[in-house]
């Protein structure tokens, strides 16, 4: 795990100093009513062979680094800093402690982490829908010696049946040969072409 430093700068601001591999990482932190900001930035400085030490010089903040290629001198400033070419004279500065804690990157990854949402399942396939069953036939209608039927349309009662639709002269016949207007049902006559009831055309 990297090493990682923070402290409290007062005025709302806090710096958090992480050493990843041969780069040092600073980030500087303020805090507003309302608002939170924050910015990165990695210097090459190598590992650190000591722990970092940090300096209060005037309105400014100075961060002392021992690594593995060297001494750093990096300047803090308002939200921004840089790294100094040469060694400040520390005589009147005032020491600041430096508080231990868990890697930036790793928070960063926790938090993360924990508010990543856990995948949707996929919703299970639709079953086909089945078939519908035909529809059973119309029963033939009885009451008392009365039957009728739908298709095709046909009426018995008793010994005599009358049936639409079939018949080529537009009249119905029962089973003794008499003629019946298939319109109104009339008995008709050998011979005539219109009913004498409706009116409607036998041919």
């Amino acid at each position: 795990m990297a090493t990682a430093y923070s402290c409290d700068l007062g005025t709302g601001q806090r710096v958090a100093i992480e050493n990843r591999g041969s780069q040092t990482v600073v980030t500087m932190m303020s805090t507003a009513p309302g608002q939170q900001q924050q910015a990165s930035s990695g210097l090459a400085t190598g590992a650190w062979t000591n722990p970092p030490t940090l300096f209060q010089l005037g309105s400014s903040f100075i961060l002392k680094i021992d690594s593995e290629i060297g001494q750093h001198f990096i300047q803090l400033q308002g939200s921004s800093l840089s790294a100094m070419h040469y060694a400040p004279s520390l005589q009147n500065a005032r020491s600041l402690p430096l508080q231990q804690t868990a890697a930036v990157a790793s928070q960063q990854q926790q938090g993360q982490n924990a508010a990543q949402v856990p995948p949707m399942q996929p919703m299970p396939p639709m079953q086909p829908m089945q078939p519908m069953q035909p529809m059973k036939p119309i029963q033939p209608m009885k009451m008392g010696d009365m039957e009728m039927q739908a298709n095709p349309m046909q009426m018995r009662m008793g010994d005599m049946e009358m049936s639409m639709g079939h018949s080529a002269l537009g009249a119905s016949q029962t089973k003794a040969g008499r003629k019946f207007c298939s319109q109104c049902g009339s008995s008709l006559k050998s011979g005539d072409r219109f009913c004498s009831n409706c009116g409607h055309r036998l041919d």
